[in-house]
């Protein structure tokens, strides 16, 4: 018996998710719109709703055998499969899906293998690209998408069209798609370059209303019992969206977007001071397309004012911290001002370089609070009463902290690894990331004559397979120890120890690593943020990062070591790197027995025991010394000598201050030299 397919969840089944579904519905008229982002939390049927998608779209027409997908009408002039001489056909509109753990081969396409090895001859192998070209090319979790991958599909979306030039093959072939991408927060944001390639973006949250989610569950049930009878049920309303975006494509490049309502999308636009025009494009596009929607042939302010909401909250971001989206007020503001500009028809010149309006107030900057009087670590060994750190100072681009050596860890943009996507670097008899072709052809070559070879195939034995060894980048644990210490609570110094903190969180931000925060103060050590994939959760922890009393570096040392040991057991490939913030000036508890010199002491030796211990754990680390002032004790880079690792001034992680590269050098590896 022939197999059956179970049909999908009905779009029109879907409960609630009215923004999501306007925005995929849009996108479906207008595809030039650019795509949507669905951020939200998991079980929020972001992926079922993508999902349905598809079986609402009208189907395309094609060159029969064409493994590109041209129109017969317009097909691709540099069309691998061209000339197109066969007759059209038609075919569903594709939803093709990118898996995060998809190779670059599979996304691009490569030498088809089988054909150069059996024949004899160069064929192009299409991938993902090729299948999604005139439909949909979904990204389940695009986030967690490997950096070199985000780089091409970026270059690709960028421009209509997928080059490759890899294998002794070179291939140009049209790649226009609608790109639809769900993430969650919780597992770290998307790069800022990918995240503008999205024509709109959409918030998801489960409802908190007992009868929506009542429905939903019942909806749900009612699927999974009878997958067929239920999208039966459904099947009409399916069919009426189907036949709506049906007439609103035919309708949209008839709509009319007058100057009045093009000069409000401007000023919308530069009130929330988004960066260069592709805003003010997708905004335009995307009231045109929701204009055709609702059947009318102008573009008119709620259609302005419905693609604002839709096109511009991931726009205004100004920082990779900043919260997504935008307050109500806060766009009811902006469309206030952009009115004045939509009234007015003299289209006078701009007075500034950007023109616009005015930008609304945001919201205040997050601070940490003020502190007062600088407070140093009483001599009687009492710790001063805790205060909240000062603000953090303006961030800067981060110098380079690096893990010396290949890893094999999770692909991201710090250190060295070995990686199945990444650069070809050699080749290998043993062991590597796929089939080394050349290295193949060329040990093979050789012995065709002795082979009896007679055809046009190759004659290959096992002893003839080279493998690929590739490296690329991989992201690693970042782990910052903070001393938060009464000698450190200096006013001007703790912000500067914050500010630094939040820019190397920034460069663990771009960089894709997992980061946690140890900080260390009054009696014991604490871990403030247990390692994570967000790094935006980090960042408000130390924006509320709390100092004074006295210094258990060697805690703080000995709960480092903890997490390191720990975090290895649950991902023995992530490489650590420790990243060391403090002045050196440990103190220990209070002992009436003891004098203050011989505290200090015990203090600084139980702290350089405490990173000798560390340092044996073979983690790479970076010590940030934050001592100033005319008398310097250089305990900081004792530190350093027992971990095995650099030194810095505070000043020196700036990129723009200090020219090159700091690699922290593994432990072992220092002890060996």
């Amino acid at each position: 018996m022939p197999a059956t397919t179970t049909p999908g969840f009905p779009f029109s089944a879907v409960v609630g998710h009215d923004d999501l579904r306007l925005a995929l519905l849009l996108n479906a008229v207008h595809p030039r719109i650019g795509g949507v982002l669905v951020r939200g939390e998991k079980g929020t049927a972001k992926s079922t709703v993508v999902r349905a998608l598809a079986a609402l779209l009208p189907p395309l027409e094609v060159v029969a055998d064409c493994r590109f997908g041209c129109a017969p009408r317009h097909p691709d002039q540099q069309c691998p499969d061209g000339p197109h001489e066969g007759a059209a056909t038609q075919r569903p509109a594709q939803l093709v899906e990118l898996p995060v753990g998809a190779t670059e081969d599979r996304l691009i396409g490569s030498l088809d293998l089988e054909r150069a090895l059996t024949e004899g001859v160069r064929a192009f192998q299409p991938g993902l690209l090729a299948a999604a070209h005139r439909g949909v090319l979904y990204v389940d979790e695009v986030n967690l998408l490997h950096d070199h991958l985000v780089d091409l599909l970026l270059d690709a979306a960028a421009m209509g069209r997928a080059h490759v030039e890899r294998d002794g093959v070179s291939v140009s072939h049209a790649a226009s798609f609608l790109l639809v991408g769900t993430m969650n927060p919780e597992e770290g944001e998307l790069r800022p370059q990918l995240l503008d390639r999205f024509g709109l973006t959409v918030q998801v949250a489960a409802s908190r209303e007992v009868a929506t989610r009542t429905e939903v569950v019942r909806r749900r049930l009612a699927f999974e019992a009878d997958p067929a009878g239920f999208a039966a049920r459904w099947a009409e309303a399916d069919a009426e969206l189907a036949a709506r975006i049906s007439a609103a494509s035919g309708r949209v490049d008839s709509v009319v977007l007058p100057d009045a309502e093009l000069r409000r999308i401007s000023a919308l636009c530069a009130a929330f001071d988004v960066d260069g025009m592709r805003a003010d494009l997708v905004l335009a596009r995307t009231a045109i397309a929701h204009a055709a929607w609702r059947g009318a042939d102008a573009v008119a302010e709620p259609d302005v004012e419905a693609a604002a909401r839709l096109a511009l909250p991931h726009r205004r971001r100004r920082d990779p911290f900043d919260e997504p989206g935008m307050a109500e007020d806060q766009l009811q503001q902006a469309l206030a001002e952009a009115a004045e500009h939509a009234d007015d028809g003299d289209d006078e010149p701009p007075e500034g370089p950007d023109g616009g309006g005015e930008p609304p107030e945001g919201p205040p900057e997050p601070s940490g609070g003020s502190g007062g009087a600088q407070d140093q670590e009483r001599g009687d060994g009492r710790a001063p009463a805790e205060r909240p750190a000062g603000a953090p100072t303006p961030a800067f681009r981060a110098r380079l902290l690096e893990v010396a050596g290949l890893g094999e860890g999770a692909p991201g943009r710090r250190s060295r690894s070995l990686a199945r996507g990444g650069r070809t670097t050699r080749s290998s008899t043993v062991d590597g990331n796929g089939i080394h072709l050349s290295a193949t052809l060329a040990a093979a070559a050789p012995q065709q004559m002795a082979r009896g070879r007679s055809g046009a195939g190759l004659l290959l034995r096992r002893d003839d397979l080279r493998f690929a060894i590739r490296e690329g980048r991989e992201g690693n644990l970042v782990l910052f120890a903070v001393d938060a210490s009464g000698s450190m609570a200096a006013r001007e110094r703790m912000s500067a120890v914050s500010g630094a903190v939040l820019s190397l969180l920034r460069d663990a931000y771009q960089r894709r690593d997992k980061v946690g925060v140890v900080t260390f103060r009054g009696d014991s050590a604490e871990l403030a943020l247990p390692p994570t994939s967000s790094v935006d959760i980090a960042v408000t922890r130390m924006r509320q990062l709390r100092t004074g009393g006295r210094t258990p570096l060697a805690d703080g040392l000995l709960r480092v070591r903890q997490v390191v040991r720990r975090e290895r057991v649950r991902d023995p490939r992530r490489r650590a790197l420790v990243v060391l913030l403090t002045d050196g000036k440990a103190t220990v508890a209070v002992d009436s027995e003891v004098t203050g010199a011989l505290r200090a002491r015990r203090a600084v030796d139980d702290a350089l025991r405490a990173a000798g211990l560390l340092g044996e754990t073979n983690v790479a680390s970076v010590v940030v010394d934050c001592e100033d002032g005319p008398v310097r004790l250089g305990l900081a880079a004792r530190l350093a000598g027992a971990l095995g690792g650099p030194c810095l001034r505070l000043a020196e992680l700036s990129a723009d201050n200090v020219a090159g590269v700091v690699r922290a050098v593994q432990a072992d590896h220092r002890r060996a030299a």
